[in-house]
């Protein structure tokens, strides 16, 4: 399924969240006067990559808290506004990509695009879009934790002790819970933290330093940080996802772009782009499936390099067919592969910003050089639907079943 359709209880759990959404903002919030996430009709426990462990639990207290809810607004509240916005044309409603037709091996492999007779162009329409000039949780678009399985509480994903298993992945090392001004750590009441900046068009996920006084409340985390997940509001089997951003730079700064089963298996899994904040400039793409002979999970992807990535606007994306995944740095295909077994059902959008990595090389543990704040600034986040391929030559277009149910080729 696509789409998840609204019953008449999630517009009933909708108006109820939209209430308390704006008890809660009120009034420390100026630029968004109301707020809600949209219900889920179904919820699922998000993927996770090899010995993922979700589960952190303990005790603490939430002294001084109101102390600290105002040195995160200071902090917040003093950053410099996001420039470089994209130009409004450059944003299409239809849209056409180069990709390669040679023949596709068993391993992912670069692109040369220097010999033009092995392109061919592929004509999309759009089926999502972001562009962000309100609040990412305004119009339930997006939800700001992982999902859970059918038997988790609702109430959990707002607070209290266990709720910080959807809220970070443990086994990664990271070292930020993911909160959102609904959240209270291990209180039921609302912190109103709100990582989610929107300035001039564009959305900057920030990262804090936990204030001391809500360390033990927030799970004794670092920092808190945020994530934006589609799953439950869209999905999609073949086609093409891109975000546009900056990727952020410092010890410890992990931010990505990447796509999930929408059944909630994993893998498959599409990481679009990951950024290696000690490396500035530096960013992954790269495909996970698992192995049926052996059960092992498999990974393959490239390094590219973008001098000014941290400081310009670069559009990172993944072309899905049946045959293959090709990857794009500003719509010109940089590496593919054929795509694995396993790739059957359709797939949700993540963006997030964690903070520490024990084991993705380029990012490192959070430490006294990490920014004390750190923003990820995203100008949008689209996907499109393939129409048609043909040749960039001359060459017959190739209706959309074809391009789905066949491998990409000139004929």
């Amino acid at each position: 399924m696509s789409v998840v359709l609204a019953t008449s209880q999630t517009i009933t759990s909708k108006a109820i969240l939209k209430t308390r959404l704006r008890a809660t903002l009120q009034p420390k919030e100026t630029i968004n006067d109301e707020m809600h996430a949209k219900s889920k009709s179904k919820v699922r426990r998000p993927a996770a990559k090899p010995g993922r462990d979700y589960g952190c639990t303990g005790k603490g207290n939430g002294k001084s808290m109101s102390k600290a809810l105002g040195i995160v607004s200071f902090v917040l509240a003093t950053l410099a506004p996001a420039v470089a916005r994209e130009n409004l044309q450059t944003r299409p409603t239809m849209l056409t990509l180069q990709v390669s037709s040679d023949p596709i091996g068993e391993i992912c492999r670069r692109i040369d695009t220097s010999d033009d007779g092995s392109i061919v162009s592929v004509s999309l329409h759009r089926t999502f879009h972001d562009d962000f000039e309100e609040h990412p949780l305004l119009k339930g678009n997006w939800v700001p934790h992982y999902a859970g399985g059918a038997a988790w509480p609702e109430a959990r994903y707002w607070g209290g002790d266990g709720s910080d298993f959807k809220r970070k992945t443990t086994y990664n090392g990271e070292q930020q819970i993911y909160v959102d001004p609904r959240y209270g750590g291990r209180s039921v009441i609302p912190l109103g933290l709100d990582p989610f900046k929107i300035r001039n068009g564009v959305l900057s996920i920030v990262a804090t330093r936990t204030p001391p006084a809500l360390k033990s409340v927030l799970f004794d985390n670092d920092y808190v940080s945020g994530i934006l997940t589609t799953q439950s509001t869209f999905s999609q089997k073949y086609g093409y996802f891109e975000i546009r951003s900056k990727i952020p730079v410092g010890t410890g700064v992990w931010p990505a772009f990447w796509l999930l089963a929408d059944d909630g298996g994993w893998p498959p899994e599409i990481d679009v782009m990951e950024g290696r904040g000690e490396r500035p400039g530096e960013l992954v793409m790269t495909t996970h499936w698992r192995n049926p002979p052996t059960g092992r999970v498999a990974s393959c992807g490239f390094d590219f390099s973008r001098p000014d990535a941290s400081t310009s606007f670069h559009d990172y994306g993944v072309l899905w067919t049946r045959d293959r995944l090709t990857y794009f740095i500003d719509r010109k295909p940089v590496s593919e592969i054929k795509v694995p077994v396993g790739f059957d059902d359709p797939m949700y959008m993540i963006v997030n910003l964690a903070m520490g990595a024990k084991y993705f090389q380029g990012v490192g543990l959070v430490d006294a050089e990490t920014p004390e704040t750190v923003e990820f600034e995203i100008d949008r986040i689209s996907a499109y639907q393939i129409d048609v391929i043909h040749a960039a030559k001359g060459g017959r277009r190739t209706p959309i079943k074809e391009v789905l149910m066949g491998e990409i080729g000139v004929q």
